[in-house]
């Protein structure tokens, strides 16, 4: 048996109930972006996009009609709208509390430790959008040599450094000692190396970011894994679970990348007969349209991805599936320069699992449920598998 898994990373499916509560009623990542930059979504929408509550039909986008798949939303009942919180809670974690975040930057219990660990001091430290601040702070940053710390609405420590100033190694070397400071009082989700190159105006080296994460409770990939099964992280997948609970590691650097890695390690498994999970990260969507507020590209990036899924439909074995969900919103038309409080999308290709309603699902850790009782692996969290209804 083998299941893969594609993060549509922020490809919201509208606003959760408490979505409010969040600075957020009214979003719907999906359909703002396509009423803004129209483009066709046939693949997605014959897979059962069409069939999703809330989700605008048309011709010029989400063509109406039966659906070939299982379709329905996630719910997510975690307090956040960030990565690590939805990864976590895809894998069997629901947070009782949000993670912390430093909407005024970090105290000086934090920054004086981390200037001790990287002896330069550090520039910014307050919230920031990342091209922004390498617009803003790169120059400084090239004549002192001076770390470029920043956050955002997540609970997140973003270190921004010019590959020619700082080499990698030295910049995950800091990422490191962050890490160990943000414990405790201090903790926050994910430390972020942000690299940077070139001239002014600078590219982020989006490549070589990496992310060092808070050590999450057992997971079900903890629990797959622990039955001698495959546990394949792609892209920053195994970043946002600590590195724990995987049997493989493949790094990503793009969506494009990302697909084409996917469909290997689906070919591949097909031919050594591999049983497990393979489990994926694209990334694009928000790191590179939704949080730079751009619909015309977030579109682009859909339609991308949509040309690109007959092709992982058919890798997919006879007794598997293919399960595309997304862990948040980043509604490309919203305000600011955040996330948005949205459920999460759920479309499955499943053979003779067609036209199946999974309806709105209690929370994120359906998924993981689902993986569970597919591959066979104990797990006694929380969640409801809707297995049984692809079979």
């Amino acid at each position: 048996m083998l299941l893969t898994i594609v993060v549509l990373d922020s490809v919201g499916a509208g606003e959760l109930p408490d979505a409010a509560s969040f600075g957020d009623a009214g979003a719907h990542t999906l359909n703002h972006t396509l009423r803004a930059a129209p483009v066709r979504l046939p693949n997605l929408a014959a897979l059962g996009l069409a069939q999703v509550p809330t989700i605008e039909t048309g011709d010029a986008t989400v063509p109406a009609g039966p659906a070939a798949g299982a379709f329905g939303r996630l719910r997510e009942v975690s307090p956040g709208k960030d990565t690590s919180t939805g990864h976590w809670e895809f894998m069997g974690i629901q947070l009782e509390h949000a993670f912390q975040v430093f909407p005024d930057g970090f105290p000086p219990a934090v920054m004086d430790r981390f200037d001790a660990a990287t002896g330069r001091g550090h520039l910014c430290n307050r919230p920031y959008s990342g091209t922004d601040v390498i617009r803003d702070f790169g120059p400084e940053h090239m004549k002192t040599g001076a770390p470029i710390v920043y956050t955002s609405a997540d609970s997140v420590f973003q270190i921004a450094a010019h590959e020619d100033v700082v080499p990698l190694e030295t910049l995950y070397a800091w990422c490191r000692a962050a890490r160990e400071i943000l414990q405790g009082e201090f903790a926050v989700a994910r430390v972020i190396a942000r690299p940077f190159r070139g001239e002014f105006p600078f590219e982020r080296a989006n490549e070589h970011r990496k992310d060092f994460s808070l050590v999450p409770p057992p997971t079900v990939l903890d629990a797959v894994k622990a039955t001698g099964q495959a546990v394949v992280g792609i892209g920053k997948i195994p970043d946002i679970y600590a590195n724990q609970g995987f049997t493989e590691e493949i790094h990503t650097d793009d969506n494009a990348d990302g697909i084409a890695k996917t469909l290997a390690r689906m070919h591949q498994a097909a031919q050594d007969g591999t049983s497990g999970l393979i489990f994926t990260n694209l990334v694009d969507f928000d790191s590179k349209f939704g949080h730079r507020r751009d619909p015309e590209g977030y579109s682009a990036c859909l339609a991308a991805f949509d040309a690109a899924l007959p092709d992982l439909i058919a890798a997919v074995p006879r007794d598997g599936a293919l399960i595309v969900i997304s862990d948040h919103g980043n509604d490309p038309t919203w305000k600011g320069s955040d996330h948005t409080r949205e459920h999460g999308l759920l479309l499955v290709h499943r053979a003779g699992a067609a036209g199946v309603a999974l309806g709105d699902r209690a929370t994120f850790a359906d998924v993981g449920a689902t993986v569970a009782e597919a591959l066979g692996a104990a797990w006694d969290g929380p969640g409801e598998s809707f297995w049984t209804q692809l079979t």
